[in-house]
């Protein structure tokens, strides 16, 4: 299993660099974030929703669980907090093998019901504007995916 690394200066650079993956990013592909509250995971999200070509505001979708977004794909935005202590099973399967991009924050809570294949992302805060990412991917797809990503965000 192999991490990727990777130093974040502000909220404008953590959207830059998520927009980079966005772009990457095809049906079917279910992204984690996991990070403290205050990390920036609806940050990293509004990111990716620039890269699917997103017009509309990413909010956090805290209280209504599930925010569908239209763009190059649809972006299904999850942030299953309020989940927790709960065995309930929202249909994320329908999502997760979908036409569109699956971004899941808190996503440990919801564990059982995540596709083995997936890119797991942890964001810790360094200081107030600052942060630091890891990608673990899982499986080829995504292996992949960090491959060209990383080689693509360090050559620039």
């Amino acid at each position: 299993m192999k991490l990727y690394e990777m130093k974040l200066n502000s909220p404008e650079e953590t959207m830059e660099t998520a927009a980079r993956l966005g772009e990457l990013l095809q049906a079917g592909d279910v992204i984690t974030l996991e990070g403290d509250l205050g990390a920036g995971k609806t940050t990293f999200t509004k990111g990716l929703a620039k890269g699917l070509h997103i017009k509309r505001v990413v909010k956090s979708p805290t209280f209504t669980i599930i925010r569908e977004y239209q763009g190059r794909l649809p972006l299904y935005h999850m942030d299953v907090y309020r989940l927790e202590d709960s065995d309930e099973d929202l249909g994320f399967d329908e999502y997760f093998e979908g036409e569109g991009v699956s971004v899941v924050e808190w996503a440990h809570i919801i564990d059982e019901f995540l596709p083995e294949d997936r890119l797991d992302i942890v964001i810790r805060r360094s200081d107030d504007e600052k942060r630091e990412l890891t990608l673990e991917p899982k499986g080829e797809r995504f292996y992949r995916l960090c491959e060209e990503f990383m080689n693509e965000s360090f050559s620039d």
